[in-house]
């Protein structure tokens, strides 16, 4: 899955529109237009669609958590350069304010089980021996999970 992919997704499971998603990006004091919102959910093969970078995504992301939890105080974290699965996954669980067990629901109503275990690896420092890297299914699952939790079927 691509971060756009992802982010239409993130949209569609919370109804925002744009308006809201604008919002969302200043929370993380990033200025994002309406036709950068547009071209950024179009689909792959439109011909005024805009591949959204990891740094974009990740503004959006970390202004998703200061949106849902409230904006911490004194300077912002700095959007990561790179994402990765794994680290997209925090991000939605910091911002959802999920526990473990949270998570797991929502992977079995999305059609996948693991164990804490399992889990809990995929929120591991990368240099970690038990780290494991988050693969795109688990990620679909979770998000079709916390879609039909929130949107229902």
């Amino acid at each position: 899955m691509t971060n756009n992919d992802i982010l239409r997704r993130i949209r569609y499971i919370f109804a925002f529109d744009d308006d809201k998603m604008i919002a969302i990006f200043g929370q993380a004091d990033r200025e994002v237009t309406r036709a950068q919102i547009s071209s950024w959910m179009k689909k792959d093969d439109d011909e005024d669609f805009a591949a959204l970078a990891d740094v974009d995504f990740a503004c959006f992301l970390n202004g998703l958590i200061n949106d849902r939890r409230g904006r911490k105080e004194g300077v912002q974290a700095e959007p990561e350069k790179r994402l990765n699965n794994n680290i997209i996954f925090l991000k939605l669980k910091i911002a959802l304010d999920m526990k473990a067990e949270d998570v797991l629901n929502m992977l079995k109503a999305g059609g996948m089980e693991i164990s804490k275990h399992e889990l809990s690896a995929f929120f591991r420092r990368a240099d970690h021996k038990h780290y494991r890297e988050c693969q795109t299914q688990c990620l679909r699952s979770f998000l079709k999970g916390l879609q039909l939790s929130l949107r229902g079927s």
